[in-house]
């Protein structure tokens, strides 16, 4: 076989290497891994791999030394037992390998990232308490506190441009996320509900090979929206600048429809950003409705942007500042 099929029998070895070191490297994590007091999800994985390891056949190759040259007649025996027999333990094997893989990883990441993980807490309504939480691509991050439940699970969010809205939604959806993931969180501490689901109109697009407008795919995007959280399941839903793409009129008067009427569901979060600060009085007189903004300061006729957290609203309005401050307006007069 060697001989005669040379290419087939140089795959079979280097694959059954593999597979030896694969069954070799399990064994030496589960002899590692001894300990009475394992965490119960990673006794369980250790637990399928000793079971999958007790045979005969995987005794034998354990009991080769790692250095010692397999010959050609052990090469297709070992492989025939790992292709005929051993195939589904092979499978579970990998599995295993990758999970203990996933969780060393979000190990790794949480020490060397300073996360922590959060705590679930059971509630029949949703709840996000976070201390200090901050997104967590920021190198040098400005951190939020903030705590939403059933008595205030809408929050109304206004600032100025690149006041960082955007940012602070973001960083509320990747820790939920994260956490619904097993992972550790960007925060100095985190409680939450856990969550049937999340929704995020932030990116909205227009489409015009199928003739939808911007406002359009808004409009669908809060009505998919609408129909989701009837359900009396809990979702968190981040809006990202609601209705930015009608006059300031309409988009005023959609974005105060929409906001009572989500303000009647109570098993959802709702965090909503926008530029219609004019809106907030209008919604003032709901009990559920939290008011907050990030403040930003004008210093030499420029923009100054602090990224905390403050509660209020904002009626900043940088748009022509930041024009001018990048050079636009003197080139327009150029022309």
């Amino acid at each position: 076989y060697k001989l005669f099929r040379s290419p087939d029998f140089s795959l079979l070895k280097y694959s059954t290497g593999h597979c030896i070191d694969l069954i070799t490297g399990m064994h030496a994590l589960v002899e590692k891994f001894r300990l009475d007091n394992k965490p119960k999800l990673l006794g369980e994985v250790i637990g399928l791999v000793k079971k999958n390891l007790d045979n005969p056949d995987c005794r034998r190759i354990l009991s080769r030394s790692i250095h010692q040259k397999l010959s050609a007649a052990e090469v297709l025996s070992i492989a025939h037992f790992l292709r005929y027999k051993f195939k589904r333990s092979m499978l579970e094997l990998i599995h295993a390998f990758a999970k203990i893989d996933a969780w060393r990883s979000m190990s790794e990441a949480a020490a060397k990232l300073q996360l922590h993980f959060p705590d679930f807490v059971e509630s029949d309504t949703p709840v996000i308490e976070a201390e200090s939480l901050y997104h967590i691509l920021l190198p040098d991050p400005v951190p939020y506190s903030i705590t939403l439940n059933d008595k205030n699970n809408f929050l109304f969010l206004t600032s100025a441009n690149m006041a960082g809205k955007s940012t602070f939604i973001k960083s509320i959806g990747i820790a939920v996320y994260l956490a619904h993931t097993g992972m550790a969180v960007p925060a100095a501490s985190m409680k939450l509900s856990l969550f049937d689901g999340l929704l995020s109109n932030i990116n909205v697009t227009d489409n015009i090979l199928k003739g939808e407008s911007y406002f359009y795919n808004e409009v669908r995007r809060i009505s998919d929206t609408v129909r989701r959280i009837n359900d009396s399941r809990r979702w968190l839903i981040l809006i990202d600048e609601l209705f930015k793409g009608t006059n300031v009129q309409d988009a005023m008067k959609c974005s105060i429809t929409v906001i009572e009427g989500l303000l009647k569901v109570k098993t959802s979060i709702f965090i909503l950003s926008t530029h219609l600060y004019e809106i907030a009085d209008n919604l003032k007189h709901h009990p559920g409705i939290l008011f907050r903004y990030f403040e930003t300061t004008i210093r030499d006729e420029k923009p100054v942007f602090h990224y905390k957290l403050k509660e209020g609203i904002s009626n900043d309005r940088l748009g022509y500042l930041i024009l001018k401050q990048s050079g636009v307006v003197e080139m327009l007069k150029e022309l």
